[in-house]
């Protein structure tokens, strides 16, 4: 995702983008990282991810991995949406409780 300078490396593989999500869920969850790196980090991997997708198109087998990935992250996409349309009195916002949701969506899926 981010080298030690803050520069984004693009993924390539379908490794890069399976690691690089969970990566990203874990930069949502962090307490550390700002809101701005949160959001870069998230428009970088999707951009990356649709380049990756139409590289394969063709290619069914590799096709159906970039979906896969491609479900994950609107799922992922779908628990921020939700945390962010809470009021703010509520503790549900909080960044810690963004990854077991999207662990638990993920199970439901298998």
């Amino acid at each position: 995702m981010f080298d030690k300078s803050g520069q984004w490396i693009h993924l390539e593989t379908f490794d890069d983008f399976d690691n690089g999500l969970s990566d990203l869920i874990e930069l949502w969850s962090s307490e550390t990282a700002t809101q701005a790196m949160k959001d870069a980090a998230f428009a970088h991997f999707k951009e990356d991810l649709e380049a990756a997708s139409l590289e394969w198109i063709d290619n069914k087998a590799k096709s159906k991995k970039y979906a896969a990935i491609g479900q994950e992250l609107v799922e992922f996409e779908e628990v921020l949406k939700e945390d962010t349309s809470v009021p703010a009195e509520s503790d549900s916002k909080a960044p810690e409780a963004i990854a077991p949701k999207v662990a638990a969506k993920a199970k439901k899926k298998s």
